[in-house]
């Protein structure tokens, strides 16, 4: 039973016998501190003189670089990348904050043909009607040189986003001369290999009608190609971490010219632990250049890493809502069972999803045994179906996705490898075998389907063991307008806060019928001279 609150009364301290200098000299003391307190940028620069710890020193290069700020008509706002010069345009779902954002040079594009783009350039897109929101809104600042931030759910267009900006960066640099023998120039850095190698697909067929070549480099596969393709010359570099760090300390990949560059999928490289390299990789390319960063979501160490590389004053660009939200064009079914149930249930839905065996339907499961585990399972029920996930080796995972986009074998499981790496329009069905780690996870997942325009399913299985994202699970469906399960109501709606690295959580879960808290009050006695 909860001990119930009472009013916590704290009474005065009973006058002490203090001689009258030393009474003078502490209500002397005790003015001075209260000076202090009404001027914290005097308490601060006297804090600066005696103490010159690490903290401090960075305090003191925060200082400088704020003042710097206030001189060039800039101030730092609360999202780290505001001035009071900011604007803000909204255009339908789409909201552009930044510096002279609402010049009459950066209207957005209702046309491909309003871009003044040459016609080589925009072949790529001719089998679409208009710019998509976030094209029309990126294109006139990227090609004007601005930083920009991007915040668009996947399948919204944006490899072309930065892509065609990207490819105009290139031939505006060489000028019509060949790439052969040169470094290059762009650099767009993905989280896993299937991205990279989706947004390679896309970049080298746009660049190959206006002569700009682009290399995909990712592990799992020989260096060899990938090095002789570098030293013949290359215009954009487009892979992973991992691997370009590596080519890079082999002294075969430099990067030295590079004056665009793309962290696409900010958020999802930084949740994979590539910090550290990717820092590493920026710092190899060229002190003054143009910094692009896609993301889904704008989680604080995305929007640390923006304020350390990119310009104080970036473009903003966001799509729908920065918050977590899924494609609306997807319908969300969530079912709560048991785990023993969920492959009998596994098999009911193919029969309803995938009766013809033509269809796209991709599973996702969690781990790379689970996926082994249930390929083999459907396999013996006499399905025909394929696999891809951390285990298998690249060329096998190639091989897959291949025969799973060409409708070879258009049942295809998959662990969270394939969340953000898959442009396949033609999904029609998500099944979620195995809850994903983070409802971040879950909202990218379901983008596999409903995409260019077109509908989807997402089916859902949650489990007693997913009850921590419960709450999250029921905000993402109010916001899309799907129906909510009165099932998992019932494990709570409120939302887990974020832990700290550092120092751990600084929450207590709160159960649903937990007794109201009573307000506790103190007397004050700070009154006292």
């Amino acid at each position: 039973m909860a001990k119930k609150h009472e009013t916590a009364i704290v009474s005065e301290p009973v006058a002490e016998q203090i001689p009258n200098g030393i009474k003078a000299e502490k209500k002397k003391k005790k003015k001075k501190d209260k000076q202090n307190e009404a001027s914290p940028k005097r308490k601060l620069e006297e804090v600066e003189i005696h103490d010159d710890t690490e903290s401090n020193k960075k305090s003191k290069k925060h200082k400088k670089s704020k003042q710097n700020a206030e001189e060039n008509g800039t101030v730092e706002g609360n999202d780290g990348n505001s001035t009071k010069d900011d604007e803000s345009a909204r255009d339908g779902s789409v909201v552009v904050t930044g510096k002279n954002v609402k010049d009459a040079k950066y209207e957005p594009l209702r046309t491909f043909s309003a871009s003044g783009l040459p016609e080589n350039v925009l072949e790529c897109c001719k089998n679409f009607e208009r710019p998509s929101p976030i094209q029309s809104r990126a294109w006139p600042f990227l090609l004007d040189g601005r930083d920009l931030i991007g915040i668009a759910a996947t399948g919204s267009g944006k490899t072309l986003a930065f892509g065609i900006p990207a490819i105009m960066h290139v031939k505006s640099k060489r000028k019509g001369k060949a790439s052969k023998g040169r470094n290059p120039l762009c650099l767009v850095l993905s989280p896993t290999r299937e991205l990279a190698q989706q947004i390679s697909d896309v970049i080298s067929d746009a660049g190959s009608s206006c002569g700009v070549e682009s290399i995909c480099l990712y592990g799992g596969t020989s260096k060899g190609p990938q090095i002789s393709s570098l030293k013949s010359g290359i215009d954009i570099v487009i892979g992973t971490p991992g691997r370009i760090k590596d080519l890079i300390e082999m002294g075969v990949c430099c990067l030295k010219e590079v004056s665009f560059v793309v962290l696409d999928e900010a958020d999802r490289m930084l949740d994979m632990g590539f910090e550290q390299a990717v820092r590493s990789i920026l710092g190899q390319t060229c002190s003054v250049r143009q910094m692009v960063m896609f993301s889904a979501t704008w989680p604080l160490p995305v929007h640390q890493l923006a304020q350390e590389f990119m310009d104080p004053n970036p473009v903003k660009v966001v799509v729908g809502s920065e918050d977590l939200a899924a494609n609306h064009d997807v319908m969300q079914i969530v079912e709560v069972l048991e785990d023993h149930s969920r492959d009998k249930r596994l098999a009911a839905l193919l029969e309803k999803y995938h009766e013809s065996q033509r269809n796209r339907v991709l599973v996702f499961v969690l781990y790379k045994w689970e996926a082994t585990r249930v390929e083999n399972m459907l396999r013996e029920g006499g399905w025909k179906v394929v696999s891809i996930h951390g285990d298998k080796a690249q060329s096998e995972r190639t091989k897959a996705l291949s025969l799973f986009k060409k409708g070879s074998c258009p049942l295809m499981i998959a662990t969270d490898v394939a969340a953000r790496g898959l442009d396949i329009p033609d999904v029609e069905v998500v099944i979620n075998y195995s809850f994903p780690l983070t409802t971040e996870d879950y909202v990218h997942r379901i983008g596999r389907t409903g995409r260019a325009g077109k509908k989807g399913v997402a089916h859902t299985f949650f489990t007693k063991h997913n009850k921590g994202l419960a709450g999250e699970l029921v905000n993402v469906l109010k916001e899309a307008g799907q129906v909510v399960p009165e099932a998992l109501l019932k494990f709570g709606t409120h939302v887990k806060k974020k832990e700290s690295k550092l120092y751990g959580a600084h929450f207590k879960e709160i159960p649903v019928n937990a007794p109201k808290s009573q307000k506790i009050t103190f007397d004050n006695s700070d009154d006292e001279d």
